[in-house]
């Protein structure tokens, strides 16, 4: 039976510590070469990251890989998971600015973006005269917390939404850009929904990821407790600068990628469309994709496969290599997909999960093209 590729996890690949600025190497200097000094800058930032944020590697992992691809990603919690403190400490070891905004029911618009004042100034000829001056609002920093986005009514949130998409704003007609690298994490409380404005399917389209926070281990939550009831505080030293983050994602865009797996990908996505699971090639012929009828309404559409192939190349640097190969779409598969699939009913009755179709989607479609014929016997 074909399953999903077997991937090892990036952390257990021996990187080159060197921490030199990327912008430092010669312009003959080899490709094997760069994308060593590029995992050694982000092994530097996982350890600052590390004497922080005890665990959590998959989620640090998915965060790194949503920045340097110039995305954006949603954080799925319940409190007191440290959502806020590990992207607070990665802003620091990024020596990147950073903003925490609060969402509440009354938050409006101009509290994220900025507004306009009168300012009162004396002209060369000694005369007061009035104009309009722009105070940039939080959304004008490298790194944005959007906390709780679900508690602001909609006319905010396509606030922040049109910022993560057009990088600017737009206040009386003028357009003001926004800092470069600009990233935006927004965090939901899965438990508690009263008194929200849940985010439409189209606007969740527009993050990259859903990252889901688990509760740690034992061993983590009796290191967490040590680390937090003590007198001890970490200090986290910046090992990464904007200019080298601008790089990477300039980067990521070249890493090649062959055919067979950009097609894998694609397949992937469109093997969760009700309507084109079962043409997706002469090799599939629907056979294995009766849970897709099953259980879901509506499928991903083309962002969530171009999310695919560009959060696997991230993921290829992350780990050392300098192609991408199956095992890395099949390590984001879920993050990118999870918030695209709309389940029905019968799903929902019977407790089956985004990820629940997702691993027997991966289950059932090989690299190659080839779908399980058993499958279908299983899922009956």
């Amino acid at each position: 039976m074909s399953s999903k590729p077997d991937g090892k996890d990036c952390s257990d690949r021996e990187l080159d510590k060197s921490t030199q600025s990327l912008g430092d190497h010669a312009s003959g200097e080899d490709v094997e070469a760069l994308i060593a000094r590029i995992s050694g800058l982000v092994q530097g930032l996982r350890d600052q990251v590390s004497r922080v944020v005890v665990g959590q590697d998959e989620v640090i992992e998915q965060l790194f890989i949503s920045l340097f691809t110039r995305g954006h990603a949603v954080l799925i919690g319940v409190p007191g998971l440290a959502k806020t403190l590990l992207v607070s400490t990665v802003a620091k070891a990024l020596h990147l600015d950073f903003s925490r905004i609060q969402f509440t029911p009354d938050l409006m618009p101009s509290d994220i973006t900025g507004t306009e004042v009168i300012d009162e100034k004396r002209g060369d000829d000694g005369q007061m005269r009035r104009e309009l001056r722009f105070i940039p609002g939080p959304v004008f920093a490298n790194v944005i917390l959007a906390d709780e986005i679900n508690r602001t009514p909609p006319k905010t949130q396509s606030a922040l939404l049109e910022a993560m998409q057009e990088r600017q704003v737009t206040v009386s007609g003028q357009r003001h850009g926004l800092p470069d690298p600009f990233f935006v994490l927004a965090t939901q409380n899965p438990i508690e929904q009263e008194g929200t404005y849940p985010l439409p399917e189209a606007q969740l389209d527009r993050f990259m990821f859903m990252i889901k926070v688990g509760y740690p281990n034992v061993d983590e939550e009796l290191e967490i407790i040590k680390r937090t009831t003590g007198k001890a505080e970490a200090d986290v030293e910046t090992v990464v600068t904007a200019e080298d983050v601008r790089q990477i994602q300039s980067l990521v865009r070249e890493v090649p990628i062959a055919d067979h797996v950009m097609k894998y990908a694609v397949n992937l996505v469109r093997a969760t469309r009700r309507e084109e699971s079962g043409e997706i090639s002469d090799e599939f012929m629907g056979v294995g994709l009766d849970f897709i009828d099953r259980y879901l309404q509506w499928g991903a559409g083309p962002r969530a496969s171009q999310n695919l192939i560009l959060a696997g190349k991230a993921r290829a640097i992350l780990c050392g290599r300098i192609h991408v190969s199956a095992e890395d779409i099949a390590a984001v598969a879920k993050p990118v997909l999870r918030h695209r699939l709309i389940l029905n009913f019968n799903a929902e009755a019977e407790g089956i999960t985004a990820d629940d179709l997702i691993e027997q989607l991966l289950s059932a479609i090989s690299p190659d093209g080839q779908c399980d014929p058993r499958l279908d016997a299983i899922m009956k």
